[in-house]
């Protein structure tokens, strides 16, 4: 009923989960991750403890393979779950429980992961994980919708669509990249559109929040209204519709 994108971002070292299905509010139950730590995804029927402690251990240092492990000796369920992980070192594993509905299965490449479960066929989770690795140019937000676009293209989840969410998080605990579409007949295409409105001010505002280098963060109100406008203007240029 859904399929997902775990990756990490070489250049940056951001942490990156992208997500989408024939479900209400697919993001308020797949993704999970920290800045600095890793990523999970956890779907089919879902388990929230499996993003919940998957990131505890991600936190330990513990590695994706043994989270997996970890994560399966605790769950009588996990017939019924799927869930995929990249860790600090970019290291990724997967699970599919042999009661997922077909088609479902997991592809892997360098630093990225996707998964997916209720699916057209394996060519969803194929050609996502081929968008994702010849969009290496793009940058890492825009490089996550593209993949996920390449899979809804070769058919995505074979019920239909409803909803899909982004989570980015970079070097702080909290996400640095944060989009929700709930309920949408056409949530990529609405995901793609909020990804540009993000670009006008909400992504160059999360460089004035506090961090703890800078607990006081920006609090120049004029002088972060400018540096958005200015941020939004380069950005525009750069990416036109």
């Amino acid at each position: 009923m859904t399929w997902s994108i775990v990756a990490r971002d070489a250049e940056t070292g951001a942490f990156g989960v992208i997500c989408a299905s024939r479900a209400l509010a697919v993001g308020a139950v797949v993704p999970y991750g920290a800045g600095r730590t890793g990523a999970i995804a956890t779907q089919a029927f879902a388990n929230p403890f499996c993003g919940v402690d998957g990131l505890a251990m991600l936190r330990e240092g513990c590695t994706a393979p043994e989270i997996v492990a970890a994560l399966l000796s605790a769950d009588q369920g996990r017939d019924h779950r799927q869930f995929h992980l990249i860790d600090r070192e970019g290291r990724t594993a997967a699970y599919t429980g042999t009661a997922c509905l077909n088609w479902s299965g997991s592809v892997e490449g360098p630093e990225v992961s996707v998964a997916g479960n209720m699916l057209h066929g394996p060519q969803v989770v194929a050609s996502t994980l081929d968008a994702y690795i010849s969009a290496s140019a793009a940058d890492f937000d825009e490089r996550l919708i593209i993949a996920m676009e390449a899979g809804e293209a070769a058919g995505g989840d074979r019920r239909g669509r409803q909803s899909c969410a982004m989570k980015i998080w970079l070097d702080a605990p909290f996400s640095r990249f944060d989009l929700r579409v709930d309920d949408h007949p056409e949530p990529l295409t609405e995901l793609r559109r909020l990804w540009r409105l993000a670009h006008q001010g909400y992504v160059p505002f999360q460089t004035a929040l506090p961090s703890r280098s800078n607990p006081a963060g920006a609090t120049d109100r004029e002088a972060v209204y400018r540096m958005c406008e200015a941020y939004a203007a380069a950005w525009n240029a750069e990416n036109p519709e």
